[in-house]
């Protein structure tokens, strides 16, 4: 491939990701027309596909995308205008010919960016249509990557998609951060979108990287501005809680994958590398959390559980010396509040590093046979690491190369690929043969 068409590729691939929520959701607040500002977005970076091989990358490609949309959806409502509708579509036209051409520099991009989520999250529409909804439209993830993360087929994600846009336009939704008094029935729909936003970034769920930055900090950014809006409401200690979330596992970024991209386990992870002010704030926000919870008397939701399972590994000076009795009993109160198979899943986990191998094992076992998670490369992942600990090799290389066949990320069929050719007989790590070892002290002690 010519260089200059790689780098305009690249160019292109990296404005998608960082621009297109900004502008969409600026098109839409002026024009009102969810598909004519998503259509008109789509145009602009399908130009740049063809513009930037040829004339370069703009100094300032969100501006340039920004002005190529607008004039699209210019030409396309004067050409669509009737007498009738005249003085509305000129009254657009000239907000839109109006728009400063800042890229992502603008200061108001991130309040168009929050009524986005708060119209997507309307309570008229179902909640999985709401999340679903955002991901597309303000994370600018595609259609395959919102149905994986919800364990449905890309065709069931594609019509719930087209319902909910249906249904904001013919229920007239209006395009706006709501006033105090209705931000409640909505909060639960914009934390899950803010929760699953970040998710996509910290792991992605398709292509070479396991890490999509930009998606993760936006989630992160539109969550500090939610916590502010929240301020004195009794859902501010949920929000805080999921800021916290977010914190501290974007603490680990950079010790997540090597030089070469492939995946570090968070027990190889070098902890001294981790963003300690990160998770300074993590642990401040959950304390902050806590104590307003309890004066509002607010009862801890999901993720103000999970960061407290969060703080327990971040904190700990070691892997060997995690708290893992705890990080179990917090699952147990999870999978009352958000009962799940992932929650299950994970909890078995932690069982398996406190109570040993083989107790984990029954759990995930069940799971398994329950099919509640099938095509979720997790759980044989998590299956073969114990099978291994116990020494049944020949079955954990079983699941290890079912887990890779299912993974979706280059990166994590990368690594567990490594697993599956470690997987015949040998010694564990020093690692595991470390917690194996604390696992059957703490037992004995226990008898």
């Amino acid at each position: 491939m010519v260089p200059g068409l790689t780098d305009a590729r690249t160019a292109v691939e990296a404005a998608s990701s960082e621009e297109t929520a900004r502008i969409t959701a600026t098109l839409i607040r002026v024009t009102g027309d969810w598909s004519l500002a998503e259509d008109c977005v789509q145009d602009a970076f399908a130009k740049a596909l063809v513009d930037w091989p040829e004339h370069g990358i703009p100094r300032n490609p969100g501006a340039w995308l920004t002005t190529v949309a607008r004039n699209r959806a210019i030409d396309r409502m004067r050409s669509a205008a009737s007498e009738k509708r005249a003085v509305g579509e000129l009254a657009i036209i000239a907000q839109l010919e109006g728009l400063e051409e800042r890229g992502g520099d603008d200061p108001g991009a991130e309040d168009d960016r929050l009524r986005l989520i708060f119209t997507c999250c309307h309570p008229a529409l179902p909640l999985d249509a709401r999340v679903a909804l955002t991901l597309r439209t303000v994370a600018g993830m595609t259609t395959g990557e919102i149905a994986r993360a919800f364990l449905v087929s890309e065709a069931t994600m594609s019509k719930r998609l087209v319902r909910a846009r249906a249904k904001i336009r013919d229920a007239g939704i209006p395009y706006r951060v709501p006033p105090p008094e209705l931000r409640a029935e909505r909060t639960s729909g914009v934390l899950a979108v803010l929760y699953l936003m970040f998710n996509e970034g910290y792991s992605a769920t398709g292509g070479e990287s396991l890490i999509r930055e930009s998606l993760a900090l936006e989630a992160i950014r539109l969550n500090r501005l939610l916590v502010s809006l929240l301020a004195g409401s009794p859902q501010e200690p949920e929000a805080m809680g999921l800021l916290a979330l977010m914190l501290f596992h974007h603490a680990r970024r950079n010790t997540r994958t090597d030089d070469a991209g492939d995946l570090v386990t968070l027990e190889e992870q070098d902890r001294a590398l981790w963003d300690h002010a990160e998770i300074a704030e993590a642990v401040a926000l959950l304390a902050a959390a806590e104590r307003l919870g309890i004066s509002r008397r607010a009862r801890p939701g999901s993720y103000r559980v999970q960061a407290a399972i969060a703080a327990c590994h971040m904190t700990a000076r070691t892997p060997a010396s995690t708290d893992f009795a705890r990080v179990a009993s917090l699952y147990d109160s999870l999978a009352q509040i958000a009962p799940s198979p992932v929650v299950e899943l994970n909890r078995a986990v932690a069982v398996a590093m406190s109570q040993g191998p083989e107790a984990g094992l029954d759990l995930i076992e069940q799971l398994d046979r329950s099919r509640s998670l099938e095509g979720y490369y997790l759980l044989p992942a998590a299956k073969a690491d114990l099978l291994r600990r116990l020494g049944r090799r020949s079955e954990a290389r079983e699941e290890y190369q079912r887990a890779r066949e299912l993974a979706p990320s280059e990166a994590e069929r990368r690594y567990l690929g490594r697993r599956l050719a470690e997987a015949g007989p040998g010694s564990l790590s020093p690692y595991e043969a470390e917690q194996n070892s604390r696992t059957k002290s703490t037992l004995e002690e226990k008898k």
